[in-house]
């Protein structure tokens, strides 16, 4: 067994390298040199997962089952669904809505507050393209997606009384520390739109609405995580990334061992303080250069939430 102080020089060593954390080495080395436990059973427990049906929300999507979860998947594909729906049988709810569309992320709020539990909501819904795509309501798709889609559904589903503890994970990403905030370029334009900077800026603002979210809320009330999956094989990866994909395809970590962090914060007790940003369990700096750091993160926090709402009511919401 490895010592706390060897523990915490092996740990520092991963991050500092960048690749040995973000790689498959990351949770390998962890593993042994953290003494990592099994995670526990979720039975009981409804668990919500957008984007479930390919990738890091399969991965998960899977790991939660396997514990004895409640599923309640989110998807676009009606095939792929059906495909889960078999699978897990009676483990299982899948629906089909559209992150991208605000009436569709409304009616899923709504149709969520339906349920007995909600235990835990993984927002890992997730959208990388290589051209400026707006939404039915001319919203650009990245920023919709990953950040106010999930903002719409915190506001409607608010606590619950029937879940002990609710847990709101959001699958951000560690291309995020490239980018740091800046509200006035949050929401890429068809004139400035790069892919790749619009999909880190997005992850950036999820880290900040998570602490923001978790600011206001009350003592002994929700529990706001953003945890990063390290560098994990994903068809979106495949098909977004490609260069990227073709330089560290030998060092790509499983999507498994990409939703090991998330699913040990979803199940794990007690519960984590909120508010952080996580990988391979563990709480992380949110930012790795000085010229991400802002001077004044509680402003940029309520900023962006003022911002929100304001694009809300410009919908009527």
């Amino acid at each position: 067994m490895t010592s706390p102080l060897g523990r915490g020089a092996v740990d520092r060593a991963l991050e500092a390298s960048i690749v040995g954390s973000f790689s498959r080495m990351g949770p390998i080395v962890r593993r042994r040199t953290q003494d990592w436990t099994e995670i526990p059973s979720m039975t009981g427990r409804t668990v919500m997962v957008t984007g479930a049906t390919s990738g890091l929300g399969l991965a998960a999507t899977r790991r939660f089952a396997a514990l004895g979860a409640n599923i309640v998947g989110i998807g676009r594909n009606d095939r792929v669904l059906d495909d889960l729906r078999r699978e897990l049988g009676d483990q299982g709810l899948f629906w089909r809505f559209d992150l991208s569309d605000l009436d569709d992320v409304q009616r899923l709020a709504h149709q969520a507050k339906h349920l007995n539990r909600l235990d835990v909501i993984v927002h890992n819904a997730g959208a990388l393209l290589s051209t400026y795509t707006p939404t039915r309501q001319d919203l650009e798709t990245t920023f919709a997606v990953h950040v106010l889609a999930p903002y719409v559904m915190t506001k409607i589903l608010g606590r619950s009384d029937a879940a002990r503890e609710r847990r709101v994970l959001f699958m951000t990403s560690g291309g995020m520390y490239t980018q740091p905030f800046r509200l006035d370029e949050l929401e890429m334009t068809s004139t400035n739109y790069r892919g790749s900077v619009a999909y880190a800026r997005a992850k950036r603002a999820q880290v900040v609405l998570v602490s923001a979210l978790q600011r206001v809320e009350p003592h002994g009330g929700r529990r706001f995580y953003a945890v990063h999956p390290g560098w994990a094989a994903t068809p979106g990866v495949q098909s977004s990334l490609p260069t990227f994909n073709f330089l560290t395809k030998p060092f790509l970590r499983t999507a498994d061992q990409g939703v090991d962090g998330l699913v040990w914060l979803a199940a794990t007790d007690p519960a984590p303080v909120g508010g952080g940003l996580w990988l391979d369990r563990e709480q992380r700096p949110t930012h790795r250069s000085k010229r991400t750091v802002s001077k004044d993160d509680v402003g940029d926090e309520q900023a962006l939430t003022a911002y929100l709402d304001e694009r809300l009511a410009s919908f009527g919401m």
